[in-house]
This record gives structure tokens, C-alpha cells and sequence, in this order.
């Protein structure tokens, strides 16, 4: 399969397609990726928003829009767009997307939802038919799909257990800051919520269970109070089980010194054990009795679900922009009223993980007390 195919074969420049206007609030990093995604994706993007009406000119500049605007109101009034990318602080992430959705924009707002279920609950009926996606983009990894694949097919025998963790240091000292330790910005949960409720969802979608009971213990290591006061979490531990029956171990953490960025999950079977690291994504580790290999991402031998992510011959490595501009391309084909493509994490997805985060926060409070997790 050529260069071409390949990008064709997934949403790439040499896809025809029409032509979305989509506008970005919130300019740092993730807004910064959000457009470099939209633009592989062949969307044009034509507004920003600024943090204060005087940055309107540099909030366009940071993420290459045709124009900036002082407010999210003034954007919504003129800029005709068909999709809002929301990249706000936690906190804002409700008001500005239903804002955005009263004005019959499709959006895709980034984890936490909400902060709250009730407010991601109003979000999801509030969505209606226009598409509404949360990026849990480790779903697009092709070794994500293909372990998906060979779990559904039965390959692990009976699932009994997963261990893994989500491990960071960029908060692991304590003159590092950030406004996400800031509980009036980024909510009452920051670990857990930031990058637990990536694991929890990649772990039920490859899966195909779901988290029913869990027992949590979290830590603050590092007092860096701002804003309310009251300082969240740097640290999550946490059991659970499955509705089938699975035992689950997970560590979440921003104080571990040498990990970057480390989603990594083994999931346990009778037959074949699967292990996936987000540090490694080109590798999906298999274990048997007889042997343990490990496969590696080739078009040529994966599942068609996997292969069709791939975006360069073997060899040639993937990672996290590859799975965001993965994410975006199959948003834009549901706004183009295409196929839903599978596995699109919507609305629906970010309520589930703000009830998990929730539930977490309870059992914490209660001394690591068992809760069940909400449907």
C-alpha cells in the first residue's frame, strides 16, 4: 500500500472532501493541536478567541485562524462556522459549549465535559442531533485497535484482570504550576480527571466492559492552593471490578519523576495476556504460555479496524498527532453526515468519565470506602 493510499484510506489531504469552517476557544497547547488537526483534517480554520478582548489579534496568530474575536458571543454572531473546538480551562468547558450548541454549532470540547454530572448530563440532551465529541484520542492508535480486535474475538480466553497506571511528572516539584491546580479552573478532581479518565476510557473500550465498583485512595503531594483554596489531587490509586466480573488495579500520577506521558495497561487472560504502552504505541505485547511476541504496527498483518488508522508504512512511527488528526478526520465525517465511524467517543463517553472521576472523589473522601459507579 503507497504513501497515497494510505492517507486516502484515512481521511488525509488527498481525501475529497468539502471544506468545514471551524473556529478554536482556548489557544495554548491543546488549541494549538486541536487546529494543526483540523488542518490535516481539510477543515479551514477561520476563528479564535482570545482570554481578554485585546488578545483577539495574537489568539488568531497561536493557532493560524483567519480571525480573531474579543468574546465567544462575537464569534457566534459572525463567524459561520460548523464546528467549535472548546480548549478552555475545565471549568468554562460547560457554558462555552452550551453556548455553542444553542447556536446550532456541532462541537468537540475537551475532558473533563463538564465538572460536574449534572452539567454533562444537560450537555448530552442538550447535543441533540448535531455531533458532540470528546477527545479520548488513544482510542486512534492502531495497536488500540488491534487489541480491541483480538480481544473481541476471544483471544484472551477469560479476561480476569488488568493492572496500569497514567504517569506524568510535570507537576513533581513544587515550584511547578499550572492553572489546572487551581480547583476554580479545573474542578475538584486535577489527576484523576485530566488524565485518569483516559485510562478508564481506553480500558472499557478495548474491553467492551465497564467499571461497575471501585475503592480509591488519592494524595496531595505538593500544597499549591490557588484560586477557592482547595487543593486537588496529584495522585489516584485505585481498585475496581467489572460488571463480568474483571479485577482492576490503576495508578494515576503528575508527580512521577521520569515518566512523561506513560498510559499503560495489561489486561490478563486465561489464554493470552495483551500489554499496550502509550510510550511505545508502534507495539502491542502478546503473552501465551508457550511464548510471548510482539506485534508491531504493519498494515500488512493488522485487523482492518487497526490497519485503517494507520498512516505511514511500517517503520515509519505514529504517535500522539497522528491519533488526534485521526480523531478530528472522523468527527468532520460524522458533520459531513457520512458514516459514523466506529468508535467515535461522544458526549455520552465524557458524561461516563466525569460519573467515574465523581465516584472516585467519593470513595477518596470516604477513606477508600466501595462505591458503585452510575450507569
Amino acid at each position: 500500500m503507497s504513501v497515497t493510499d494510505l492517507l486516502r484510506a484515512s481521511g488525509g489531504p488527498e481525501s475529497e472532501q468539502p471544506t468545514l469552517r471551524v473556529a478554536v476557544v482556548g489557544v495554548g497547547f491543546m488549541g494549538q493541536v486541536h487546529a494543526e488537526a483540523a488542518r490535516r483534517a481539510g477543515a479551514r480554520v477561520v476563528a479564535a478567541v482570545a482570554s481578554r478582548p485585546e488578545g483577539a489579534v495574537t489568539a488568531a496568530r497561536a493557532v493560524g485562524a483567519d480571525e480573531g474575536y474579543p468574546d465567544l458571543a462575537a464569534l457566534l454572531d459572525d463567524a459561520e462556522i460548523d464546528v467549535l473546538h472548546v480548549c478552555t480551562p475545565n471549568a468554562s468547558h460547560a457554558p462555552v459549549t452550551a453556548a455553542a450548541l444553542a447556536a446550532g454549532v456541532h462541537v468537540i470540547c475537551e475532558k473533563p465535559l463538564a465538572t460536574g454530572s449534572a452539567e454533562a448530563v444537560a450537555l448530552v440532551e442538550t447535543a441533540g442531533d448535531r455531533v458532540a465529541a470528546v477527545p479520548f484520542v488513544y482510542r486512534f492508535h492502531p495497536m488500540v485497535r488491534e487489541l480491541r480486535a483480538r480481544l473481541a474475538a476471544g483471544e484472551a480466553g477469560v479476561v480476569a484482570s488488568v493492572t496500569g497506571g497514567y504517569l506524568q511528572d510535570w507537576l513533581s516539584r513544587p515550584s511547578d504550576d499550572d492553572w489546572r491546580v487551581d480547583g476554580a479552573l479545573g474542578g475538584p478532581s486535577r489527576a484523576f480527571a485530566d488524565i485518569g479518565s483516559h485510562w478508564c476510557d481506553l480500558f472499557e473500550f478495548v474491553t467492551g466492559d465497564r467499571i461497575a465498583h471501585l475503592s480509591a485512595r488519592t494524595a496531595v503531594v505538593h500544597e499549591r492552593a490557588r484560586g477557592n483554596g482547595k487543593p486537588t489531587e496529584d495522585l489516584a490509586s485505585v481498585h475496581f471490578t467489572t460488571s463480568a466480573g474483571m479485577v482492576g488495579t490503576l495508578v494515576v500520577s503528575q508527580v512521577a519523576a521520569g515518566r512523561k506521558n506513560r498510559l499503560h495497561l495489561e489486561i490478563s487472560g486465561t489464554e493470552a495476556s495483551f500489554g499496550f504502552d502509550q510510550e511505545d504505541p508502534e507495539r502491542l505485547w502478546v503473552g501465551r504460555r508457550e511464548g510471548s511476541q510482539t506485534l508491531l504496527r504493519d498494515p500488512g498483518t493488522l485487523h482492518p479496524s487497526a490497519a485503517r488508522y494507520v498512516r505511514l508504512p511500517a517503520g515509519h512511527a505514529q504517535g500522539y498527532q497522528d491519533c488526534f488528526d485521526a480523531f478530528v478526520a472522523d468527527t468532520y465525517r460524522a458533520v459531513r453526515g457520512e458514516d459514523a465511524p466506529d468508535g467515535l467517543p461522544t458526549f455520552a463517553d465524557g458524561l461516563r468519565a466525569v460519573r467515574i472521576t465523581e465516584t472516585v472523589l467519593a470513595s477518596a473522601a470516604a477513606d477508600g470506602a466501595w462505591r458503585e459507579v452510575p450507569a
